[in-house]
């Protein structure tokens, strides 16, 4: 059976805020040009905004420059941020720091990042983008030239063993005078781009982290509408990067996470364990005693910034939000840096795709790129998350300097190293004790997962997939004690052994995976590659 295919002037890949941003501009785009340009956005959850995960709190510079009229249109922006902290949390106690001005939040807004991505999908829609969610990319395209002509989206219907079940039904082709790739943070079809077009020769490694997230009912008599509270120190150690936040939303709701930096050295250290202890601190339970967790996720970040851009361009197409790595790290935020992106992307396109050549490169995004404020508010920040390299106390005495002195225009630049070549044998490291869960406050693993709505077919095959199976055994435990039991928030992997204890092997339960892509990331010898699944699996974000 063949795939059928369908073309389009623009095919978008992901229905974030960097692709969501970039049909809404091609569409004003080519409205002020009395023209008609036709845009496709696919999305790999089943509706927009089911696989959007973030803290967030929003600036709204780019919404202003794209919408300036989103109040009138309905924009769910409803809790602006109207108190800030800045915490130093040791085990027992919490010391208020000065903010830093990254920090600063005055004129922004606390959001659901999924809720908003699906007002921006409705604006799209009603200016004619046509719009597919649950149809994952699973391949790029390319002409005989070698450009980038669409791309297919993944079969359905494929069983366990890799055979053709009776719900067989082949992918489509969505083929475009240009491909935007949206994909978000390590998009598994940018993966190839990289390596097929050379795009990361010259600029340092991207470098990562994840963040866990839930969301609360909680204590009317506790909320704090427009309150935004972040923390550091307390409970990883000093040489980990990491910290919290917590966002007091209207409705009595609080979300509340804890973002890891994945350079972290001990393959003890669970991510998902620290941030359950993270809520036993006393000024953090206190919000959330006699309240009720509603939702759970999880998603990796970009943490590279300026150093790790990619060429963002390649014949046929170009790269936009966090698939590139956009965010600025000090902010904490990345949704305005993505939306910028994803229209100033519309319009290199919109030249490409008015050119009426086939496969023509968008390079003049790169210059737009370089010419907008993004890109200085980038350069500025750029040594501060490198600044951390050795540990929190010099990290923050360099923030300062960079920020108060240097006004961020040092005449250096420091460097990232790659987040997977950073553990150390697990002999070598001290262990960590964590506390079982309470059902209070803090919970394990399998429950998290069921409050994130998390499904997949359980017959098709993993999309969790290991270049050489005995990798996970003879090197992952033999030297870091399986430390992808510990680093993957959602229980995926798992060391089963047979009743007397022997033959350990690796157990993968895909079925649980919320898409985070940390694994991926994390993985020592990087030995763990994430494809797509069928259309609609993973999680179903409600309100995250």
């Amino acid at each position: 059976m063949e795939r059928e295919s369908m073309e389009f002037d623009v095919v978008i890949v992901g229905g974030g805020p960097s692709g969501l941003s970039a049909a809404i501009r091609l569409k004003q785009l080519a409205a002020e040009a009395g023209d008609d340009i036709n845009v496709c956005l696919i999305e790999k959850g089943a509706e927009i905004g089911a696989h959007i995960l973030s803290g967030a709190v929003l600036e709204p510079r780019s919404l202003n420059e794209l919408i300036p009229d989103w109040q009138d249109k309905g924009a769910p922006l409803d809790t602006p941020v109207n108190n800030d902290r800045f915490m130093f949390l040791t085990e027992k106690s919490a010391f208020r720091l000065p903010t830093p001005p990254q920090m600063n939040n005055h004129g922004n807004y606390i959001i659901s990042l999924g809720n908003f991505c699906r007002w921006l999908g409705d604006q799209a829609e009603a200016m004619g983008v046509e719009v597919y969610p649950g149809f994952p990319a699973a391949e790029v395209l390319y002409d005989d030239e070698g450009r980038v002509r669409g791309i297919a989206t993944g079969d359905m219907g494929i069983g366990k063993d890799g055979e053709k079940t009776d719900a067989y039904e082949p992918g489509m082709e969505l083929l475009g005078k240009q491909v935007i790739f949206a994909e978000g943070c390590r998009g598994h079809l940018t993966k190839t781009l990289f390596d097929r077009f050379n795009l990361r020769e010259g600029k340092d490694p991207q470098t990562f982290a994840i963040g866990i997230k839930e969301l609360w009912d909680i204590d009317p008599a506790k909320s704090e509408p427009g309150k935004v509270w972040h923390s550091v120190g307390w409970p990883v150690s000093t040489d980990v990067y990491g910290g919290s936040f917590l966002y007091h939303l209207n409705g009595n709701q609080v979300a509340v996470g804890y973002v890891i930096g994945l350079d972290y050295a001990n393959p003890h250290l669970s991510p998902f364990e620290e941030f359950q202890r993270f809520k036993t601190h006393p000024k953090v339970r206190s919000v959330f005693e006699g309240g009720r967790r509603v939702s759970y996720g999880a998603r990796a970040l970009n943490e590279g910034g300026f150093q790790s851009i990619p060429k963002l361009t390649f014949p046929g197409g170009c790269l936009v939000g966090c698939t590139a790595g956009f965010l600025n790290v000090p902010k904490i935020k990345g949704t305005h840096t993505a939306m910028k992106s994803g229209m100033l992307a519309a319009e290199a396109v919109f030249e490409a795709v008015k050119a009426e050549g086939e496969g023509i490169e968008p390079a003049t995004y790169g210059e737009k790129i370089k010419a907008s404020w993004l890109w200085d508010e980038l350069y500025r920040v750029r040594n501060i998350r490198p600044g951390f390299k050795s540990g929190l106390w010099l990290g923050m005495a360099y923030a300062g300097f960079d920020t108060y002195v240097m006004r961020g225009r040092a005449p250096w630049t420091l460097h990232h190293h790659e987040d997977h070549s950073s553990l150390k044998p697990a002999a070598h490291m001290p262990k960590i004790d964590y506390p079982k869960p309470d059902n209070e406050v803090s919970f394990d693993r399998n429950s998290s997962v069921y409050l994130s709505g998390t499904n997949h077919n359980e017959n098709q095959p993993a999309h969790l997939t290991l270049k050489d199976a005995s990798v996970p055994v003879d090197h992952n435990l033999a030297l870091y004690d399986s430390p992808e039991q510990r680093y993957c928030p959602a229980g995926v992997y798992e060391i089963i052994r047979d009743d007397d204890g022997e033959n350990p092997r690796l157990q993968i339960n895909a079925q649980n995976c919320v898409h985070c892509k940390t694994c991926d990331i994390k993985d020592p010898t990087q030995n763990i590659t994430w494809v797509t699944p069928e259309g609609g699996g993973g999680p179903a974000y409600p309100n995250m």
